[in-house]
């Protein structure tokens, strides 16, 4: 990240990364969800949410290492991050999957998700989200928001402001094109809008952890995706503390 980028996720909790997806890419992934709708959905479903997403087709694999998403992960939680679950959410009109209440926030302390900056200036978070917007959300679509700066709050968010259907002066609503990354530390408070867009949301989600921390309670397994890089195989590692020889530990 440079100063400018820094600064922001900083100050806010999130940014935003325009066309962060190639277009040959979100095609892709578009008409994977085409498919994926049409057979595991009903022809009148409002919403739902696809499990893990790397099994399902090489394009998935594809986003997990985004080149200008890695950056910005690079910086807020080390290189040596962990990918920790994925999944993805259509909404075509009202609530998503998990309804419309703020979440996340920086008290109470979770050891899963938190965020702090080092004595020498290193950001290090807890969980960090990427939402990849693969449609696109307009300012008075609905969708992703969230209460910026909340992630460094020293008090509970106000229970009465957590119900996104009453929306509180303090919540953002982050828009972008199809193609847009919003990365966010899950320390910062967030929900879904109600979606009121012409077209269906549709979000990747994918989830990265601390090496030696894991919010879910399963572990990838690089071996059952042989087409991975090296680099895609180190991020699905189990959390450990990536000391030297580890690969002979045994107990």
């Amino acid at each position: 990240m440079n100063d400018q980028d820094r600064y922001l996720f900083d100050l806010q909790g999130y940014l935003t990364i325009p066309d962060a997806i190639p277009a040959d890419l979100l095609q892709r992934l578009n008409a994977q969800l085409d498919e994926m709708a049409e057979r595991e959905t009903e022809p009148d479903m409002r919403t739902h949410r696809f499990g893990d997403l790397l099994g399902r087709d090489e394009a998935f694999r594809t986003l997990m290492d985004l080149p200008p998403v890695v950056d910005v992960l690079d910086d807020v939680l080390g290189s040596d991050f962990r990918l920790d679950h994925t999944y993805a959410d259509i909404i075509r009109s009202g609530d998503g999957p998990i309804g419309t209440v703020l979440h996340g926030g920086a008290v109470p302390f979770r050891a899963s998700e938190y965020y702090t900056v080092t004595p020498d200036g290193r950001i290090r978070s807890g969980l960090v989200a990427v939402g990849f917007n693969l449609k696109d959300v307009g300012p008075d679509d609905g969708g992703f928001a969230c209460v910026p700066g909340s992630h460094k709050s020293a008090f509970p968010f106000p229970g009465e402001w957590k119900q996104l259907a009453d929306q509180h002066p303090c919540v953002r609503r982050v828009t972008g094109p199809a193609g847009t990354a919003v990365v966010f530390t899950e320390a910062m408070v967030h929900g879904t809008l109600p979606w009121r867009g012409a077209d269906e949301r549709r979000t990747a989600f994918y989830k990265y952890s601390p090496p030696a921390v894991s919010w879910s309670a399963g572990y990838y397994d690089a071996d059952d995706y042989p087409d991975l890089t090296e680099r895609q195989r180190a991020m699905l590692e189990a959390p450990n503390a990536r000391y030297g020889g580890r690969g002979k530990a045994r107990f």
